[in-house]
């Protein structure tokens, strides 16, 4: 990767979940258990049938609500409120050093997750970062197509502005990234493992704060 492509960019895309927290922290268990929960009750399903169900969809159709609103019609409206509408704050709280290193930041900024725009804000809020971006785009705002589906990204693009060859996307998933890398997007995986081997990844970090050390930012400890 060019190291001068770094320099040029103009917008930083942020995914949310396991990218602006922590993997670890236990958030996305009790996520993953209030999705399973709402298949079984909305489709009456037995819990291990819900969860076969609830990962195939995942795989299928990037996202469980994807798969349910294509072969049940699922009303997503519902379904978000269920899977999201919980307090965050015991997961996660103020994080001052993403703090200064998004603010140490010149580019623009946005955050777009599979996720409601509602759950993204909660987070942000917690997290004390969120007059940090100028756009949280949650499924709702890409008519609930999820990434990687290549429509989601385009939809993204038209409600914001961003000129994906000047643009960087940053996210949990090397899945989501590919779509990103096809438009021209700079690529950053954040995970703790060993950094995998795909073309369509420029960047590894272990950790969202070490966005730092890519672009020469010296944070506070």
């Amino acid at each position: 990767m060019d190291a001068s492509k770094l320099s040029k960019l103009e917008w930083l895309c942020f995914d949310l979940d396991n990218t602006l927290y922590p993997l670890n922290n236990g958030l996305w268990e009790v996520i993953d258990q209030r999705i399973q929960e709402y298949v079984a009750k909305t489709l009456g399903l037995p819990p291990d049938e819900a969860r076969r169900l609830q990962k195939k969809f995942w795989r299928q159709y990037g996202t469980t609500l994807a798969g349910l609103m294509a072969e049940y019609h699922v009303d997503p409206g519902p379904y978000l409120a269920y899977v999201h509408n919980f307090d965050v704050s015991p997961f996660m709280g103020p994080n001052p050093k993403l703090r200064a290193l998004l603010e140490a930041l010149p580019q623009r900024k946005l955050v777009f997750t599979n996720a409601s725009s509602e759950h993204a804000h909660n987070v942000l809020r917690v997290l004390q970062v969120e007059d940090c971006f100028e756009y949280v785009i949650g499924v709702e705002e890409v008519d609930f197509i999820p990434k990687p589906d290549p429509v989601a990204y385009e939809k993204c693009q038209q409600k914001t502005g961003v000129d994906p060859t000047r643009s960087m996307f940053i996210d949990d998933l090397p899945e989501n990234l590919k779509p990103a890398k096809a438009l021209g997007m700079v690529t950053v995986l954040v995970s703790p493992s060993q950094r995998p081997r795909y073309s369509f990844v420029d960047y590894h970090v272990t950790q969202i704060e070490d966005l730092a050390v890519l672009f020469g930012i010296d944070l506070p400890d």
